[in-house]
C-alpha cells in the first residue's frame, strides 16, 4: 500500500525483453535505498513493481503483460522520467489517501493552464471507471494522490500546486499526455458490496436505498 506522496522522480535506464513481457531497470535519483530490500513493492508512476534486483542507486523489476495491458509502462522509453514512492511502514505519515497501486485505467491529459502559481489540469478518464470520480474526492494520477474540483462525464479537474509540479512529472507533462489512474478504494469497495446486497433483496430497485444501507451494515435503525 502507498499514500500517493511522491518521493522522487527516477527515470527508465534499461527495458530487456523477457520471454512476452520485459523487465525495467529504474534509477532511483533521490529515492532512500537504504531500507529497500528484494522483493519489496515500489510505486512506478503508480504501478506497483516488486523489485528483483537491487542496487545502491537502481531497482529491477518485471513488468507483466497484465501491467502492460492496463498502464502507460508498455510505452516506457530509456530516459522516460517516472514519479517514485516506496510502500508503507507502520510510522509512515498518510499525507495523501491510501494507495493501492493496482492501476484502473489509462486517461488522457485534455488541458493545462496556470492559475496563480498552481496550474489547472482537465483530464478525461475511460468511460468505465468515470462512475468511481466523485468532487472532491481522491484520485491517484501516476501515482500522486490528488483532490477532484470538478467532473463532467469522464472529465475531470485538478489543481497543481508548485511543490508538486517541481516534485512530480506533471511538471513536465502536456496537453496529450497519457496517465495512470487510479480511482479511490472505497468507491470500488462500495460498488461491490451494494452489488452483493442488491442480489440478496428483492425490494432492490436499482439505488441506494436506506433498506439496502443497513443491509450492508453502514447503520442500525
Amino acid at each position: 500500500m502507498f499514500t500517493g506522496i511522491i518521493l522522487a522522480i527516477g527515470q527508465v535506464s534499461a527495458i530487456t525483453p523477457k520471454e512476452g513481457d520485459f523487465r525495467l531497470k529504474i534509477q532511483t535519483g533521490k529515492l532512500p535505498m537504504t531500507t529497500v530490500q528484494l522483493g519489496d513493492s515500489i510505486a512506478v508512476n503508480g504501478v506497483c513493481l516488486t523489485a528483483v534486483e537491487l542496487g545502491t542507486d537502481y531497482f529491477i523489476a518485471d513488468v507483466s503483460n497484465e501491467t502492460l495491458s492496463r498502464t502507460t509502462l508498455k510505452e516506457a522509453k530509456t530516459g522516460m522520467p517516472v514519479n517514485l514512492e516506496l510502500a508503507l511502514t507502520p510510522s509512515t505519515r498518510m499525507g495523501g489517501h491510501i494507495v493501492s497501486g493496482h492501476v484502473d485505467g489509462i486517461g488522457t491529459i485534455l488541458d493545462k493552464k496556470s492559475d496563480g502559481r498552481s496550474w489547472r489540469f482537465r483530464i478525461k478518464a475511460p468511460e468505465t471507471i468515470a462512475k468511481y470520480i466523485a468532487e472532491k474526492g481522491s484520485i491517484c494520477i501516476d501515482g500522486i494522490s490528488l483532490t477532484v474540483n470538478e467532473v463532467e462525464g469522464a472529465v475531470f479537474g485538478i489543481n497543481i500546486v508548485p511543490h508538486t509540479l517541481k516534485e512530480t512529472t506533471l511538471g513536465t507533462s502536456h496537453i496529450g499526455t497519457k496517465v495512470n489512474l487510479e480511482v479511490d478504494l472505497l468507491a470500488r469497495y462500495m460498488e461491490r458490496l451494494l452489488q452483493s446486497s442488491s442480489t440478496e433483496s428483492s425490494e432492490y430497485t436499482g439505488g441506494v436505498t436506506e433498506q439496502l444501507l443497513m443491509n450492508s451494515g453502514f447503520f442500525n435503525k
